[in-house]
C-alpha cells in the first residue's frame, strides 16, 4: 500500500509497456497490476490457478522483467535501457527499487555500471525505513529539484564546453569547476554518494504526493543522464492498523479489515509446531550451552526462527540485510576464528550465494551450518521461492554434509552432529561406544546443510531419535520379507507414511526408510540396502536432475544391485505456472509427490 501514489504517477507519466518499469523483488507490484488489466483476476492473486504474486513478462507486457529475489531492477533497466538505444529506441526504463534491496551487492554493481555508461536511466529508490542518511532540509530539496530542469541541464552542458575550450588552462579551469560543485553539494548534502557515481539526485520528496511525483517524474523524463529520485513512504499508508504495525502486517492470511488481525493471533503459533519454530527452540537451546554459536541471518530474522536468538543474544546475532553472498563469507569467516556459526536463509535464496558456500567454506573445510528452511516445494510465492536446487546444487560440493531431517528430534540430532557436540549423555553404554565411533568418524570439518520444508513438524516416533550413523539412514518401518521400499526425504515422511497404509490395503507391504543423509553415503550400507528388495522408489522433494535418486539409481546400476530403482521428484525444469502456484500440499499433489503419486508409481511397476 505504500506505493500506491507511486505507482499512480508512474502510469500517469510513463507510457508502460512501451516505457519499461522493473520492481525490484516484486512485492510492490500489486497496484501495478491493478492498474494494468488485471483487476477482475485479482481476487486469485498468489493462487492455485491465479495471477502470480510478483511481475511476470507471460503474465502481462506491462511486466518487463520477472523478479522475486531482490537488488535485480537496476540491472535488468540497465540492460532493457541498453539493448533500446542499440535498437535505435528513445523509450525510458525505470527501476523501482527498495531501501532493503539496496543492501544487495548486485545493486552497487549496477549502479557504479549504469553511472560509467551514463545512459538515462532513472532510478526511484523508496525509502520507507529512513536507512539511508536524509539530506538537509528545503534548500536540500530546491537544490536537486534545480539540477534536474532542462534549462539548467542545457546550461551546465554548454558551460562545461565553453571552460574546456579556454585556451591553455581550459582543462584545468573545468576540473577546479567540478571539484568547486562537489564542494558545494557536500556543505548542504549530507550524501551524495550517488552524485559521485555520475547519477543527478533528485528528494528526498514525499511519496505519497502524486501530484509532486508526477511534475518530477515529467522534469526527469527530459534528462538525457542517469538519475536517482529519492522518495519517503510509509508501509501501510492508508490503513491505520498497518502504518501502526508494519511488522505484523508484512506478509497476512485473511484477516478483518474492519477490525485488523485479532491481536491473540499476532505471533500465536498452531497447535502443531513448524520446523521454522523448531529450528528456533533447537539454535537457542544450542547457543546457551555453548558460547560460540551465533546465528546470521540476510534480512529474514522473523522468517528464519531466529528472533528468540536475537533477543536472548544479541551481541552474537547478525542481520547483514539482503547479502546473502556476504553473510556466508561471513560466516565462514566467524567459523576461522573458532566460532560455530549458524547462517539461517531459505532454499531459494542460497541460490544467491554459490560461490561463497564452495569457495569460502567447502574449501576451507570450515564448519559452517547452513539452516535452509523452505526446502521443497513454497506455496503461493511461484517459481520463484522454490527450494528445489540445493539438493542438486551441492550434493557434487566435496567436504559438505547434507541432512534432512523429518522431524523436531531429528533435527536436533543434526544439529548437534552439525556443531560436533554432544545433546546429553548417552543413557547405555551401547550407545555410548555407538557416540564414541561416531565423534571418530566425523573428525573432517566442513560445512553442514539441514534442510526442511515450510511445514509442520510430524508426531515423534521412535526411529526419529534413533542415534544417528555416518552416512546412514534408518528405518520407520519394516517387514520380514517386504519387496518394495520407500525409501524418502525427511520432508515427505507423511506422504511415504500416507502411501505405506493404502499399498498395504492394496496387498503390497512396503518398508519405510527415512534416509537423513544425503551426503555422504555410507554406500556399501545402501547397496546393501539395494540389494534386499525387488523395488525401491527414491521420492525426494528437489529437483531431479542431479538429485538423490539419480545418484542412487548410478549407484545401484554400478553395483548390478537387484532392485529396480524408480525416481520421485521434481520434473528437472522450472515450474510450469499452473504447477507453481498454490498451497504446498496442493503443489505435491500437482508433481505427483503425494501419497497418490507414490502410490501410483508404485502400482504403475
Amino acid at each position: 500500500m505504500g506505493v500506491i501514489e507511486l505507482s499512480i504517477a508512474l502510469h500517469r507519466v510513463f507510457d508502460s509497456p512501451n516505457d519499461k518499469i522493473v520492481w525490484d523483488v516484486g512485492h510492490q507490484c500489486y497496484a501495478h497490476k491493478l492498474l494494468t488489466g488485471r483487476f477482475l483476476d485479482f481476487s486469485a492473486l498468489r493462487m492455485k490457478d491465479g495471477i502470480a504474486g510478483f511481475p511476470k513478462r507471460s503474465e502481462s507486457e506491462h511486466d518487463s522483467f520477472n523478479t522475486g529475489h531482490s537488488s535485480t531492477s537496476i540491472s535488468a533497466a540497465l540492460g532493457i535501457l541498453s539493448a533500446d538505444r542499440i535498437q535505435g529506441g528513445m523509450n525510458h526504463a525505470i527501476a523501482v527499487i527498495g531501501d532493503g534491496a539496496l543492501t544487495g551487492g548486485l545493486a552497487y554493481e549496477a549502479l557504479s555500471h549504469a553511472g560509467h555508461l551514463g545512459l538515462p536511466l532513472i532510478v526511484v529508490l523508496n525509502d520507507n525505513k529512513m536507512s539511508i542518511s536524509r539530506n538537509v532540509g528545503g534548500l536540500s530539496k530546491y537544490l536537486s529539484r534545480l539540477s534536474m530542469k532542462e534549462k539548467y541541464q542545457t546550461f551546465r552542458r554548454h558551460f562545461d564546453a565553453m571552460a574546456k575550450k579556454i585556451p591553455f588552462f581550459g582543462e584545468a579551469f573545468f576540473n577546479m569547476i567540478v571539484r568547486l560543485k562537489r564542494a558545494v553539494k557536500a556543505v548542504f548534502y549530507f550524501d551524495n554518494f550517488f552524485v559521485d557515481l555520475g547519477f543527478e539526485y533528485v528528494g528526498p520528496i514525499n511519496g505519497h504526493n502524486i501530484q509532486a511525483l508526477t511534475n518530477v517524474f515529467t522534469d526527469v523524463k527530459k534528462l538525457n543522464r542517469p538519475v536517482v529520485i529519492h522518495i519517503n513512504t510509509r508501509k501501510g499508508k492508508g490503513y491505520g492498523y498497518a502504518e501502526d504495525d508494519p511488522k505484523s502486517y508484512h506478509g497476512v492470511a485473511s484477516f478483518s479489515v474492519d477490525g485488523g488481525i485479532p491481536e491473540a493471533a499476532i505471533g500465536v503459533t498452531v497447535e502443531k509446531k513448524s520446523f521454522t519454530e523448531a529450528f528456533s527452540d533447537i539454535i537457542l537451546e544450542s547457543a546457551k550451552k555453548d558460547s560460540r554459536v551465533t546465528a546470521i541471518t540476510a534480512a529474514m530474522q522473523t522468517g528464519t526462527g531466529l528472533s528468540a536468538f536475537a533477543q536472548n543474544f544479541p551481541s552474537r546475532f547478525f542481520d547483514v540485510g539482503i547479502a546473502e553472498g556476504h553473510a556466508v563469507t561471513f560466516a565462514a569467516g566467524l567459523a576461522a576464528r573458532g566460532l560455530l556459526p549458524v547462517a539461517a536463509m531459505y532454499s531459494t535464496f542460497i541460490q544467491r550465494a554459490v560461490d561463497q558456500v564452495i569457495h569460502d567454506c567447502a574449501l576451507q573445510k570450515l564448519p559452517v551450518v547452513f539452516a535452509l528452511d523452505r526446502a521443497g516445494f513454497v506455496g503461493a510465492d511461484g517459481e520463484t521461492h522454490q527450494g528445489l536446487f540445493d539438493i542438486s546444487i551441492f550434493r557434487s560440493t566435496p567436504n559438505m554434509t547434507i541432512f534432512a531431517p523429518a522431524s523436531e528430534n531429528e533435527m536436533r540430532l543434526m544439529f548437534y552432529w552439525a556443531l560436533r557436540n554432544e545433546i546429553e549423555e548417552p543413557h547405555t553404554e551401547a550407545q555410548r561406544h555407538r557416540e564414541h565411533r561416531e565423534r571418530e568418524k566425523r573428525d573432517i570439518s566442513g560445512p553442514t546443510i539441514i534442510r526442511y520444508p515450510k511445514a509442520n513438524c510430524p508426531n515423534e516416533i521412535e526411529a526419529f531419535s534413533a542415534p544417528l550413523e555416518t552416512g546412514r539412514g534408518v528405518f520407520v518401518s519394516r517387514g520380514n520379507k517386504n519387496e518394495v521400499c520407500l525409501a524418502f526425504t525427511g520432508s515427505l515422511y507423511s506422504e511415504a507414511a500416507g502411501a505405506a497404509v493404502i499399498l498395504k490395503e492394496k496387498n503390497i507391504e512396503a518398508d519405510l526408510y527415512n534416509l537423513r543423509f544425503l551426503k555422504p553415503v555410507d554406500e556399501n550400507y545402501l547397496v546393501s540396502i539395494l540389494n534386499q528388495y525387488k523395488l525401491v522408489c527414491f521420492i525426494e522433494e528437489g529437483i531431479k536432475d542431479g538429485g538423490f535418486g539419480e545418484y542412487a539409481a548410478a549407484l545401484a546400476l554400478s553395483h548390478n544391485c537387484s532392485a529396480k530403482i524408480i525416481l520421485l521428484a521434481a520434473e528437472s525444469k522450472f515450474l510450469e505456472e499452473d504447477k507453481a502456484l498454490g498451497t504446498r500440499e496442493e503443489l505435491l499433489t500437482i508433481n505427483n509427490l503425494d501419497s497418490n503419486g507414490i502410490i501410483n508409481a508404485v502400482i504403475g511397476q
